[in-house]
């Protein structure tokens, strides 16, 4: 694939040219800025960019690399955030064009950029994503060259490490079943199998119940034991689960479920558009706050919003179900008025259940987690 999105340290990049968010006087400050000047080489690499002097924000310039792996470092000048009405995304788009039109003139066929202005110089960081897609996606129509996205900071690393072992896990139980039912047919899958299969997915969410439900000292056994009876409501019928209900708790779940049905019921005949921004309004979200989360054009967004019969592709489908922070429920009752569903046997649509089912609502960690299992991020 020409572009990738990968969670490292970009001065490790192996790579033809790197990108540095560069101060516009000629000295180094916090941030990728300072990394790329501490493992390129401190005096060398500030003695070059004095010789290129000032620079305004939006401008680019190369150097060598020095003792990095790639050969060049552009200096991208990173536009500060004070609140989008100052030019702030024109300048950040000139970031990006630039640096691939400089790179593509000095022959490199490969190119690393960190998302710039979203770290100390505060641009907000999916719409920062959103401007680095498409000035990615514009250049790779017309020239050939592997560009990477690098995300590394506290926050996503630390991120990375907490999701990966349940999301493996989350990933096998989903998907291994539905995929050998799929690869051998019936035949290869009978009833005993496949209670068989059931059990394992429910002792294994069992476990991971007790392993990872968080409740105040002394209701923790009460506490999983409740988590453990919505799983018998999940892994078996409705009927038999509800035998072993209270009166009080039989009466709260059926009105529950009742109010749901009744309120899916009146919005039974809503098209995707219209289901979308019920939802938003129902959730108390802004518009503007949904497809810059969602990583959606602004224009999209529009003829989404003002065209009832817009049939969106279903990567868009699925991440304005993340920007408007909807259950899982809610996502797939939203996927179905455009004509898809979550499918066991897709990986990308697991990795986004996981992602929605436990409430990490963040567009680039997903981005990045699509990537490091081989699947396109934002493609259909």
């Amino acid at each position: 694939m020409p572009f990738k999105i990968v969670r490292n340290d970009i001065t490790k990049m192996q790579v033809d040219v790197i990108v540095n968010t560069a101060n516009e006087a000629p000295q180094y400050s916090s941030g990728v800025d300072t990394a790329v000047y501490h493992a390129a080489g401190e005096e060398e690499l500030l003695a070059e960019r004095k010789k290129i002097g000032w620079m305004k924000e939006g401008d680019v310039a190369i150097t060598p690399g020095f003792k990095l792996p790639a050969k060049y470092i552009i200096h991208a000048v990173s536009p500060c955030y004070i609140d989008g009405t100052f030019g702030e995304e024109e300048l950040l788009r000139g970031c990006y064009s630039k640096s691939l039109q400089l790179a593509y003139e000095n022959k490199c066929e490969s190119i690393a950029f960190p998302l710039i202005s979203t770290g100390s110089f505060g641009y907000p960081k999916e719409e920062g994503m959103r401007i680095a897609l498409d000035e990615i996606n514009a250049f790779l129509m017309k020239h050939e060259m592997l560009v990477y996205l690098v995300v590394f900071d506290t926050a996503a690393t630390k991120l990375g490490l907490n999701v990966y072992p349940d999301l493996e896990a989350y990933i096998d139980h989903h998907y291994v079943c539905e995929k050998r039912l799929e690869e051998y047919g019936d035949e290869h899958f009978n009833s005993d199998y496949k209670q068989e299969a059931l059990s394992s997915v429910y002792e294994m969410d069992r476990q991971w119940v007790a392993r990872n439900v968080k409740k105040p000292r002394g209701l923790e056994e009460k506490s999983i034991a409740k988590e453990m009876r919505s799983l018998e409501i999940t892994h078996s019928s409705c009927k038999s689960s509800c035998l072993d209900m209270s009166m009080d708790e039989y009466d709260e779940f059926v009105e529950e479920k009742d109010s749901v049905i009744q309120e899916r019921i009146k919005h039974m005949s809503d098209t995707f558009s219209e289901y979308l921004l019920y939802l938003i309004s129902e959730k108390n979200l802004k518009n503007v706050d949904v497809y810059k989360k969602a990583v959606v054009d602004k224009r999209q967004f529009s003829k989404i919003k003002n065209n009832s019969d817009y049939h969106p592709d279903k990567g868009t489908a699925l991440r304005l179900c993340v920007g408007a922070m909807l259950n899982l429920d809610e996502t797939k009752d939203l996927l179905a008025r455009a004509g898809y569903a979550l499918s066991p046997c897709d990986k990308r649509d697991i990795i986004f259940s996981y992602f929605i089912e436990n409430e990490i609502y963040d567009i680039t960690e997903i981005a990045i987690t699509l990537e490091e299992h081989d699947l396109p991020c934002f493609i259909e």
